[in-house]
């Protein structure tokens, strides 16, 4: 998938490429990181699945936000129903996972960019729903996903281990 954003913004969305791995699993770490969204710090189980971008590619289609320059200013992992990878996504769903964006590219427009290219795949595969999970803590994630027409759907919230609750939401297509 090779899509440009929106004329106004100064970097492109596409798939990444492997040697784009581990720059964009250190960008994923230490947004979780810095955004204190990791119980245990640098040692977090977590962490290393983070990091772990080859792994997620396996199993899923990783997009990158690249700058004109190349620079990677963020990444997330479009996930289709069936895949490994596949928290929430049923028959006919996707979803998306770590999205994350570097220092660099916050306020850019990023984010949302990332968000933008995941429905458009799933609307390309013929899906008729996204979903993500988030952290309550991740309000500037929540407020794209507000912004882009998801909506909190409570009642597939749930715990993958007894201190973490994750809010889910879903978009319509």
């Amino acid at each position: 998938m090779d899509q440009t954003t929106r004329s106004e913004t100064d970097f492109k969305i596409r798939a990444a490429e492997p040697g784009e791995y581990a720059v964009l699993g250190e960008i994923t770490a230490r947004a979780y990181l810095d955004d204190g969204l990791l119980d245990f710090g640098e040692g977090d189980p977590y962490l290393e699945i983070l990091r772990d971008v080859a792994a997620r590619a396996a199993g899923a289609e990783v997009l990158v936000a690249v700058d004109g320059d190349g620079t990677v200013l963020g990444g997330v992992a479009y996930v289709g129903a069936g895949s490994a990878w596949a928290d929430l996504a049923g028959e006919g769903e996707a979803e998306f996972r770590m999205l994350a964006v570097a220092p660099g590219g916050r306020g850019r427009g990023v984010g949302g960019a990332l968000v933008r290219a995941c429905v458009d795949r799933a609307r390309a595969t013929e899906c008729v729903r996204v979903r993500l999970s988030t952290q309550k803590a991740m309000l500037a994630a929540h407020r794209i996903y507000e912004r882009l027409g998801f909506v909190r759907t409570p009642e597939r919230d749930w715990t993958p281990y007894p201190e973490l609750v994750l809010l889910t939401y879903s978009l319509e297509i």
